[in-house]
């Protein structure tokens, strides 16, 4: 459904440690940085029309929002493992541990925040 989303962050130097980890921990490639940005996942293109991508930005540092998060498709519920014990040791807060959710039998996440308290999830939908 989505094509691309940024998300604000005040700190690039912690996000970037943060994003890498979690990212990494999900299987998506970093596709670049700069001072002020940072990209994962790659971008759609005629040739590749289902890719998604994400940015982080620098900006200050996002308002409490209470429902708004962002939630990572992850292949097994092993890398929804690793997205939170990355995410943690990465600067990182739970906000969520690691197990089935009442959104249908085979809902497996986590829930974390990033170091300016954006709040990510990664699922898995497998059944094992």
């Amino acid at each position: 459904m989505l094509d691309h989303v940024y998300i604000t962050a005040s700190d690039m130097v912690a996000a970037e440690r943060f994003y890498d980890a979690v990212m990494d921990a999900l299987g998506i490639v970093k596709v670049g940085r700069r001072e002020d940005w940072l990209g994962y996942g790659e971008r759609a293109d005629a040739d590749h029309p289902d890719r998604n991508y994400i940015a982080i930005r620098k900006g200050p540092a996002p308002q409490e929002a209470y429902a708004r998060h962002w939630c990572f498709k992850a292949r097994s519920r092993t890398a929804v493992d690793a997205f939170w014990a990355a995410g943690l040791a990465a600067g990182g807060t739970g906000d969520g541990p690691p197990g089935l959710r009442h959104y249908h039998a085979s809902y497996y996440a986590a829930f974390l925040r990033d170091p300016d308290g954006n709040r990510i999830e990664a699922v898995c939908h497998h059944a094992v």
